[in-house]
């Protein structure tokens, strides 16, 4: 690109590698082959939550934190997924140059365990199908826009990373290269030792993995030091920067060669620090810190990042604030702190947005760890009720009674006669429009209602089979019913995180399944829904 079309530089950086919908599960501890043990619910009984993830979408999103304006660009799918990580990139402003033609959007299934350690398996999915072909044709005026390009060996190909580098160069910024994976593991799978090796000597820094670095220098016994002089002497890097958790790092740069400690914190998951370590590295580089100075920063900001589950810092606010607390270097100005990209809204709006993403990422892990059985059983326990000319019944206390009213109206309108119980009156009286043999459906998020508990332990006693729908698996309610299915979120969204708004659209998504397997079951066809609905909208387009 000549520079009469070269735009100005506007990003302080931007990256192109992983970008990753991370599925991460809670265990004791993590397992060898040919052993079992059980996932441990996260808080509301779900036990998988999705977080925003990936080497390079974390690394810029923990720049984005720390003042920086940063952009991404490859390749990525129009699915679910992809939105979920697309909509967290503009809450922190990320400018994206993304081609939505991917297969799918990467995805990874994580097992932490109590100490913070963890297991990972990746689905690389569009992020390993991007060439160097694709980058040349679609990315080179984004490259040109940035003053440093980031990525990884992790996910990517290595041609493609090649290939993103040659257009920095031409563009004349710096490049910055994560090296996550060992060799062994990067060769073949991301291409060919000689491409590695092209790639590690076209990084202006490089950030190795101590594990990574350790495999190419044996010699080095695991030493982090003699590791970042050994691959700076072997590149020629301007400056490398290896990883080596709790202690911190290791610098070989000129000026400085050194240890930099980490802050000392509690470790609830380790998964990205890595990355949020680059993040904070960069944003140092780009506030024109020293080695030393910009390697304090990137440890702390490793540290922040290991005191939360998930490696994005979906709270920007926060995440920056802890940062600047962990941080034992000299004070340093940081840019201010990322507007939502494209936004002419404000905070309110996008607070609003934001507990959309969260509901919508609930739902999507609800999702995958819902249990098929139980809607079986559910269907099999309800048609059995009617088969005996028993009724149905749905109930719920508080928010859940509104759930239990949809339910019961959406129920009878899709061919299951079923009527709303009143969960306080029930043992006031209401409790008699059930006779032995009809089923109840109770619906509550914590499963130990006072209230609820009493309304079902009434219909039991007047012989109701009771069907759960809690976000507790291990409640009194879900012990209690017959059939269990299982409505459990981790998150509500929200400023405070409290009020039922992801638990009540868990509960409607899942009452609203079972009104579909129920109308699939009988045959329910759009004459019998027609016959249900003689006026408005709906009734005309059935009849169509």
């Amino acid at each position: 690109m000549s520079d009469a079309r070269r735009p100005a530089p506007d990003l302080a950086v931007a990256g192109i590698g992983s970008m990753v919908v991370d599925r991460i599960r809670r265990v004791q501890r993590v397992l060898g082959a040919d052993q079992k043990a059980s996932v441990q619910p996260f808080a509301g009984g779900a036990p998988v939550q999705a977080f925003v993830g990936g080497v390079v979408l974390n690394h810029l999103g923990w720049a984005a934190a720390l003042g920086l304006r940063a952009g991404v660009f490859g390749k990525q799918a129009d699915d679910p997924e992809g939105r979920f990580l697309r909509a967290a990139m503009d809450r922190l402003g990320i400018a994206r140059d993304l081609v939505l033609d991917g297969s799918a959007s990467s995805t990874a299934e994580i097992f932490v365990d109590d100490a913070g350690g963890r297991a990972i398996y990746m689905a690389p999915g569009a992020t390993a199908e991007t060439s160097a072909e694709h980058v040349r044709r679609h990315h080179a005026r984004f490259v040109a826009r940035a003053r440093r390009v980031t990525s990884e060996v992790s996910q990517l190909p290595l041609a493609a990373a090649l290939a993103a580098f040659a257009l920095a160069r031409e563009a004349g910024a710096q490049t910055v290269l994560d090296l996550d994976l060992p060799p062994s593991q990067a060769v073949p799978a991301l291409g060919s030792g000689e491409e590695l090796d092209v790639l590690l000597r076209a990084a202006h820094v490089l950030k190795p993995a101590k594990s990574a670095a350790a495999e190419l220098f044996p010699e080095a016994r695991g030493d982090a030091l003699a590791l970042a002089r050994a691959a700076r002497s072997r590149f020629g890097n301007a400056a490398v920067l290896v990883t080596d958790g709790v202690a911190g790092c290791a610098v070989a740069a000129a000026g400085f060669e050194g240890r930099v400690a980490a802050p000392a914190v509690r470790v609830v998951d380790t998964t990205g620090a890595g990355d949020a370590f680059l993040g904070g590295l960069l944003a140092g580089l780009e506030a024109g810190l020293g080695w030393r100075e910009a390697a304090a920063l990137a440890c702390a900001a490793g540290a922040a990042c290991c005191e939360k589950l998930g490696a994005f810092p979906d709270d920007p606010r926060a995440a920056r604030e802890r940062v600047l607390a962990l941080h034992e270097g000299p004070p340093v100005t940081l840019g201010p702190l990322p507007a939502a990209r494209g936004a002419t809204f404000g905070a309110d709006a996008r607070e609003a947005l934001a507990t959309m993403d969260v509901v919508l990422g609930e739902l999507a892990a609800l999702r995958e760890a819902l249990d098929p059985a139980a809607f079986d059983a559910a269907v099999a326990l309800i048609r059995a009720a009617e088969e005996k000319e028993r009724r149905i019944h749905v109930t719920g206390i508080g928010k859940p009674e509104y759930a239990a009213r949809y339910a019961a109206s959406l129920l009878a309108s899709t061919g299951t006669p079923a009527v709303f119980l009143h969960g306080t009156e029930a043992s006031h009286g209401s409790a008699g429009q059930v006779a032995p043999g009809d089923v109840v459906i109770a619906v509550s998020n914590s499963g130990e209602t006072e209230e609820l508990r009493r309304a079902v332990e009434t219909v039991r006693a007047l012989g109701a089979r009771i069907v759960g729908v809690s976000g507790n698996p291990g409640s009194w309610l879900a012990r209690t019913s017959e059939v269990f299915l299982h409505a459990g979120v981790a998150r509500e969204g929200g400023g405070l995180g409290l009020a039922p708004r992801a638990s009540f659209a868990a509960e409607v998504l899942v009452l609203a399944a079972l009104s579909a397997a129920l109308e699939q079951a009988r045959g329910f066809t759009a004459a019998d829904y027609a016959a249900r609905h003689p006026a408005g909208a709906l009734g005309r387009r059935a009849r169509e």
